[in-house]
């Protein structure tokens, strides 16, 4: 398999989190973000969004979006299962990773945080954008999970929620947030990062990292 992604990433990150957990390897093709890489024509042919992640199976069928591929790769390979098999478990745990895939990661991405620079918002602005969406999207996920069992988002093990918390917990301190206001993120972020897994997808240890 081939992996197209950025090492900053978050979306990017997830995905490397569940090939870890599942055991599966996949080259790494980077496309530096802030230089506009994933803008190429060559890119573009590949995924028309021009976003990470992007992954080519064995047998090249292409899958974008990091949700998706998640999905995709526990059921083609489910152990360890990345989701419960209990179905309104299973809507809990898509719910607390989608606030956080596609409810706060997406308004504080690289993509929208160049655009408000190109309205003329001062880079002070755009940070302090960064920071507020990051604190209320967690501060919801913090009252999501607060009385679901430790270590992990939901229980003794990770599942897509923790896969989607460890980066954006990521994105949050970059941007400046306190994120000891969230003990419980910080409960299963710390579970998470005792793993293998998560401790070598980490952006830093990327080929790409800079």
């Amino acid at each position: 398999m081939k992996l197209h992604g950025y090492f900053r990433s978050s979306a990017s990150y997830r995905v490397r989190i569940a090939l870890n957990l599942k055991g599966l390897g996949a080259e790494q093709l980077s496309y530096h973000l802030r230089k506009g890489e994933q803008r190429a024509p060559d890119y573009l042919a590949i995924n028309p969004q021009g976003l990470v992640p992007t992954l080519q199976g064995d047998g090249g069928a292409i899958l974008t979006q990091s949700l998706a591929i998640i999905e995709w790769l526990d059921e083609t390979h489910p152990t360890p299962p990345l989701l419960p098999k209990e179905p309104l478990r299973r809507a809990q745990v898509r719910a607390f990773a989608q606030a956080l895939a596609c409810d706060t990661h997406p308004v504080q991405n690289l993509k929208i945080l160049s655009r408000l620079r190109e309205l003329g918002l001062a880079e002070e602005k755009v940070t302090d954008w960064a920071a507020w969406a990051n604190r209320e999207g967690l501060s919801a996920c913090e009252k999501l999970i607060a009385h679901e069992a430790a270590p992990f988002c939901f229980g003794d093990a990770p599942t897509i929620a923790d896969l989607c918390l460890v980066p954006q917990l990521a994105n949050a301190r970059r941007f400046g947030v306190d994120v000891a206001a969230f003990p419980r993120l910080l409960t299963a972020e710390a579970a998470a990062k005792q793993l293998k897994a998560f401790a070598d997808a980490a952006p830093e240890r990327q080929p790409d990292a800079e």
